[in-house]
């Protein structure tokens, strides 16, 4: 049977309170005690909770309407005796009633669960009073949850309210193990510590059996799981001729999920080990997923369009023999490990990018998911912050009890929102509010207007990188030195060299780029800043002990950096393989996500195109990086007289916070003394 009852506003501390906000609507169903309407007085705002599970079947008040004790501010639908019983109890100023209500509550959970009654039969159990322990706050605090009711059995630990202080939020635990015989808590009340919670029936042996039952009944539930595992693993190696293995994504290099651009194989297909699988472009290079055997394409389970990260199931493979099912496994264990840490990954993507901010960067952290169920459970506290940041709460997810929005959630979602890129105003007459750098958006043009046009998509590459030089265009304060090297015993001897690979036929030929490369390192060791990185604080410099260029090479997708390793311990010849394995791999898009990683300084060449000169922009986290421009033959004073010289110009842009303009200077004279002069090179 339905009821009709009327909720009645509580004892709210003062003479009349103001309605600040409606947490309800007519025709919602809520649970007992969850807020109906937030009050505000001179002191404090608070939640008047519903005082049973129904449907709201009116309102009666509105925002600005002052309430007292004693109003009525609604009424609600209540299902059941249960609840009609509990509401007359609420009503009722009797102690005779209440006390007369108190054993139908506890006799309900009986007649519910005869293993919740179990304890209460036990000789040994006895009744005890759980009281709220030293919160480190002489004053009262508020109640702004309670988590038990009578009849539930509880453990050790397990919380019995929330409470609220002007610092935090925290939960009063359990002392013992038992069945709730008594709640003298409800939300709103205010407590301090030695305030009894709740009385506690608490079960002697009955725990003890209790607790071996549920460990029998899980024994009992996971051993048809443990034979159907023993089933599974014995299936491949009842089969002497193939098993079938799951390949998943190695590490990458990259912390986040990457793009799948390309799927390579499909079901049926036949690949030997290292065939590429899929392929993925990060924000740095495309690269392929290699197989790990040899084998028949069972399943494919990714598709062009799809976002991976390492653990990623891929494929399943149909190999010959039996001794890789323990490596196939590693790999797609890693996914449900990676679930299970989900929530903190989304904690430390949260601390990067607030970091991330702190440095001038951009990240773009993903947003809160968006709930819009029309209603948010939230202390009036958290309410309060809300309004004071205009954040809507039906767009926030709660991690507290039953979904709860602590303010912990409400800052979060907050730091979200102001770390998002913004749009462009429409008007381009002013600065954009939240613009941190203050630059005025351009203002839409409608180019069409004006003649034919086509619109191009840029690259996944393009796209990505671009944020990126604008940042450090943005936040890194450049400062470009330019000089030139007299490379003209360079250029004969490179010549010389070329033409005796050419007579041996050895396939190898030698770049100038490389002996930029060696006539940079030997000035990094000399002038190790320009081989340093600003920590996270900006308060000290790393100073790197290796020295790893990275070459800014050309490819379709977009300009990339692969990283040559150890260049000051490594020969012409052997650096200018290198260089030619790595530029072929970064144009056929084959380069991986460490090959990009760890460089200290960066050469940007555009001599085999031309120009005089320009002004690169550095690759954070380094501080340096050389402009390479067309060589170039120029008359040249001698002392006696001119006489033509095979002139390079450089380029030289750094970081004004850690190196200064002399020394810059200092470092693209090295630089060109050393191409002008071999020699020096091994000094």
């Amino acid at each position: 049977m339905s009821d009709i009852q009327k909720i009645i506003v509580p004892d709210v501390g003062g003479d009349e309170v103001e309605v600040i906000e409606l947490c309800v609507a007519v025709g919602d169903n809520i649970e007992a005690d969850e807020g109906v309407v937030t009050v505000e007085s001179d002191k404090a705002s608070m939640d008047i909770p519903a005082p049973f599970e129904g449907e709201i079947v009116s309102l009666s008040v509105s925002v600005g309407d002052k309430i007292k004790e004693g109003d009525v501010i609604g009424e609600m639908k209540v299902a059941g005796g249960d609840s009609a019983g509990e509401s007359a109890a609420e009503e009722s100023s009797s102690d005779d009633a209440s006390q007369e209500e108190a054993p139908k509550q506890e006799e309900a959970p009986k007649d519910e669960s005869k293993s919740e009654a179990a304890p209460a039969a036990s000789g040994s159990s006895e009744v005890i009073e759980v009281a709220v322990p030293d919160i480190g706050s002489d004053d009262e605090v508020d109640v702004i949850d309670v988590l038990v009711s009578v009849g539930d059995t509880i453990e050790k630990e397990d919380g019995l309210i929330t409470l609220e202080t002007d610092k935090a939020t925290m939960d009063v635990p359990s002392t013992h193990a038992g069945t709730v015989k008594e709640v003298f808590i409800s939300t709103g009340d205010k407590v301090k510590e030695g305030t009894i919670v709740i009385k506690l029936e608490v079960a002697g042996s009955g725990s003890s059996s209790s607790e071996s039952a549920s460990s029998d009944a899980s024994s009992e539930a996971s051993a048809p799981a443990a034979k159907e595992s023993e089933k599974q693993e014995s299936a491949p190696a009842a089969s002497a001729s193939s098993e079938t293995i799951e390949v998943a994504v190695p590490d990458i290099g990259e912390d986040g999920e990457v793009d799948v651009i390309d799927v390579l194989v499909s079901a049926g297909d036949t690949v030997e080990k290292e065939d590429g699988l899929i392929t993925l472009e990060t924000d740095k290079a495309t690269m392929d997923v290699p197989s790990t055997h040899a084998g028949t394409i069972k399943e494919v389970f990714i598709k062009a369009g799809d976002k991976v990260k390492q653990g990623t199931l891929v494929v399943k493979l149909e190999t010959s023999g039996g001794s890789s099912s323990s490596a196939a496994e590693k790999p797609a264990e890693a996914p449900k490990k990676e679930e299970t840490k989900q929530d903190s990954q989304q904690d430390e993507t949260q601390q990067a990018s607030q970091q991330e901010a702190s440095q001038g960067r951009s990240p773009v952290p993903p947003a809160p998911e968006a709930k819009n169920t029309g209603k948010a459970h939230a202390s009036p506290s958290v309410r309060r912050i809300a309004r004071e940041f205009g954040v809507d709460l039906t767009q926030v997810n709660g991690s507290g009890p039953k979904n709860r929005i602590l303010k912990e959630d409400v800052q979060a979602y907050v730091k979200a929102e102001l770390a998002k890129p913004r749009t462009a105003a429409a008007s381009g007459s002013a600065p954009v509010g939240d613009n941190v750098l203050q630059i005025v958006p351009v203002k839409p043009v409608d180019h069409s207007k004006f003649g034919e046009i086509e619109e191009q998509k840029l690259s996944r590459i393009q796209k990505i990188s671009g944020p990126f030089l604008h940042r450090n265009w943005a936040t890194i304060p450049h400062v470009t030195q330019f000089d030139e090297a007299d490379i003209t015993e360079v250029e004969e001897f490179r010549k010389e060299q070329n033409a005796y690979h050419a007579k041996i036929k050895s396939g190898l030929k030698i770049t100038p780029l490389v002996f930029v490369m060696k006539a940079v390192a030997k000035a990094l060791e000399k002038y190790e800043v320009f081989n340093s990185s600003l920590s996270d604080d900006g308060e000290s410099l790393i100073i790197k002990k290796f020295i790893n260029i990275g070459i800014a090479v050309e490819t379709p997708g977009g300009l990339v950096v692969p990283v040559i390793r150890d260049v000051n311990k490594k020969g012409i010849e052997q650096l200018s393989q290198e260089l030619i394995d790595t530029s072929k791999k970064a144009r056929e898009g084959k380069l991986k996500a460490a090959d990009m990683q760890g460089g200290t300084f960066t050469i940007s060449s555009l001599g085999g195109i031309g120009g005089t000169a320009f002004t690169p922009i550095v690759n954070a986290p380094e501080v340096a990086i050389l402009g390479v421009s067309k060589s170039e033959m120029k008359p040249k004073w001698n002392g006696k007289e001119f006489e033509p010289r095979l002139m390079v110009p450089l380029s030289l842009s750094y970081d004004h916070r850690v190196i200064d303009g002399a020394v810059g200077a200092r470092f693209s004279t090295e630089v060109a003394a050393n191409l002008t002069d071999l020699r020096r090179i091994i000094l």
